[in-house]
Order: C-alpha cells, then structure tokens, then sequence
C-alpha cells in the first residue's frame, strides 16, 4: 500500500495497523473516522515508529495512546 499520499483510506490503514500492533482494548476510541488528513504526516510518522517496534511496553503503549488522542480531530 502507497502511504505517501494523504486520503481517508491511508488514514484508515494506519490506525487498523497500529490497533493491531497494539492489541488495544479501547477500539472505539481509535476510530479511523476520528482523524483528518490534516495531521497525516504525525500520524504516518507515529504508524512508521509502532510498526519498526517488536515489543512495546506498557507505558509506550500508554505514550501512544495519548498522543493519538491528540491528533483526533
């Protein structure tokens, strides 16, 4: 998938990826709906960096999380 353009579907990709990765338990929070394109590069960096991690601890997950929530429209 070509990631380099920014479009809801991309959006979409990224944060089904990174629930996956982080199994998270509050799904609905991390609805694709909830982001804009307009922070794609924030969003695209964060999904880089969960993606290149093998272990991610509890609070990295946490970090994540929160900074996730702040890029929600």
């Amino acid at each position: 998938m070509d990631l380099s353009n920014p479009s809801p579907e991309n959006v979409s990709f990224m944060i089904e990826q990174i629930k996956e990765k982080l199994r998270m338990v509050n799904v609905d929070a991390m609805k694709a709906e909830n982001f804009s394109t307009s922070q794609y590069e924030d969003l695209h960096d964060m999904y880089q960096m969960v993606m290149k991690r093998t272990n991610i601890t509890p609070n990295e997950m946490q970090a994540i999380a929160a900074e996730l929530g702040s890029l929600r429209k």
